[in-house]
């Protein structure tokens, strides 16, 4: 989460109501959030460097554009050093052809104002997806009419199994509080070989595109907490709400970071809504 957090309590006594007015959280000095990806795929390859704001700060994201940004392979120590694409409003390697390699760790640097920053994370296995088929279905509970999509495939890990759905609808990525859809390994994973069913109505004539990531452990916790930080209604029975717990390190200087750096591989699978015969 890019703001810091705030909480404002009303408590009410029987009769009398006292409103409670805690003091706003403020950014104290300048705080980076890095958000890295490094797969197997060249267009998923990209570093964004943004400042901190205040959580009710509505004024426009502030870019860092100046960082120094590389990846370094640490079995190789191969260094692939990246550039800002201020069209695009992130930074991507010199050489696109450089890509994450199955079984290798690979670290992060970023260097920016006299602050050096660091994080690591291991390129995993990537699982099996299959296909993806799509159904009419009737209005359900908790599901309204329409043509539902299912993936499937196959996880034959034992270990490691953290990951996350992405779903493009159109050209356009949905990237509600609702669409992190996450999944581990606590109640099996056979259920990706019987077809994991999109919990999203769509209609004939759309595309989709879905995207799996295989993620470390860490960064499946970071996501997980951005999902509990972003359903916080910061209520008096609800935790108090924080930023989520960042793999990045400070390696030289002092404050505060926020982010996450990601390694692993991503599949991509697309299907066409058409009508059925």
């Amino acid at each position: 989460m890019k703001r810091l957090l705030s909480i404002f309590l009303a408590i009410s006594f029987f009769s009398c109501q006292e409103e409670v007015e805690l003091p706003l959280a403020t950014i104290d000095g300048l705080i980076p959030v890095v958000e890295g990806s490094w797969t197997d795929n060249p267009s998923f390859n990209q570093v964004r460097i943004s400042l901190a704001q205040d959580y009710f700060d509505n004024s426009d994201e502030l870019l860092i554009q100046d960082a120094e940004v590389s990846i370094r392979n640490l079995e190789t120590n191969e260094t692939t050093r990246f550039e800002f694409l201020p069209q695009f409003g992130f930074y991507k390697p010199f050489d696109p052809r450089s890509v994450a390699r199955i079984g290798e760790s690979y670290e992060l640097l970023v260097k920016w104002n006299e602050q050096e920053y660091r994080s690591q994370g291991t390129m995993l296995e990537p699982p099996v997806l299959d296909s993806l088929t799509f159904e009419f279905r009737e209005e359900r509970v908790f599901r309204e009419e329409g043509y539902y999509i299912k993936a499937y495939g196959k996880i034959p890990f034992d270990e490691d199994n953290y990951y996350r759905i992405r779903v493009i609808e159109n050209d356009t990525l949905k990237n509600d509080r609702g669409d992190y859809l996450l999944f581990d390994d606590t109640f099996g994973v056979e259920f990706f070989s019987q077809g994991l069913e999109l919990n999203y109505a769509f209609e004939k004539g759309d595309q989709v595109r879905l995207e799996l990531f295989r993620m470390n452990r860490d960064v499946y916790e970071y996501f997980n907490q951005l999902v509990g930080l972003l359903f916080n209604d910061g209520g008096l029975f609800s935790p108090p709400p924080q930023n989520p717990d960042t793999n990045i390190q400070i390696t030289q200087g002092s404050g505060e970071i926020l982010g996450y750096f990601f390694v692993g591989p991503v599949l991509t699978e697309s299907i066409e809504i058409v009508e059925e015969e």
